[in-house]
C-alpha cells in the first residue's frame, strides 16, 4: 500500500490519470481546463512524476508531430478497476461524489463499464467514457449570464 501511496497518493496524480482514462484527455491544455485549477508547475510535475513511473508517456500528435499527447501505459490503464471503484465509493458515501444513478449504473454493470475503458485505451478512442458533469457553480455562473443577458436586452427594447 505504502508503493502505491507513495506514487499515487497525492490528489492531482489520480485525476490526471482519471481525467485520461474517463474523460479521454491528452493534451496539456486539457488537464489544466478540466475544472479542478490544477496550477501549471504542479500539472508538469505530476505529469513528470506519472511518465518517471511508467503510468503515463508522452507521444507526438498524429497529424502534427510538434504538438505532444499524454497516454496512458498498460501500467496505467490497470488502475482502471481501482479508479473506478473509487468513482463508485465516492458516490454512494460522499455528498459531492458522481451523479448516483450513473454510480449505480457503473457499478451494476461494473465489467462493461472497464471492458469499454481498455477497449477505448487500446483503441486510441479518446471519447469520454463518462459524460462531462456540469457543476453547480458553472450552472449558477450560466443563470446569472443569461439573466443578466435577458435584463440587457430589456433595457435595449425600451
Amino acid at each position: 500500500m505504502s508503493v502505491s501511496l507513495e506514487l499515487l497518493g497525492d490528489r492531482w496524480s489520480l485525476l490526471i490519470v482519471r481525467d485520461m482514462m474517463v474523460r479521454g484527455y491528452r493534451k496539456f491544455r486539457e488537464f489544466q481546463r478540466a475544472g479542478e485549477r490544477i496550477a501549471t508547475n504542479i500539472l508538469s510535475d505530476r505529469l513528470r512524476k506519472l511518465e518517471s513511473a511508467g503510468i503515463v508517456l508522452k507521444e507526438p500528435a498524429d497529424k502534427d508531430g510538434r504538438s505532444l499527447y499524454y497516454r496512458l501505459t498498460e501500467k496505467g490503464i490497470a488502475l482502471a478497476p481501482v479508479l473506478l471503484d473509487l468513482l463508485i465509493w465516492g458516490a454512494r458515501h460522499q455528498e459531492r461524489g458522481a451523479h448516483c444513478g450513473l454510480s449505480t449504473q457503473m457499478e451494476e454493470n461494473r465489467e462493461a463499464v472497464l471492458a469499454e475503458a481498455y477497449r477505448r485505451w487500446e483503441t486510441r478512442d479518446a471519447t469520454p467514457l463518462i459524460p462531462p458533469f456540469t457543476s453547480p457553480i458553472q450552472s449558477l455562473k450560466a443563470k446569472r449570464t443569461t439573466k443578466a443577458e435577458s435584463s440587457a436586452k430589456g433595457k435595449l427594447k425600451r
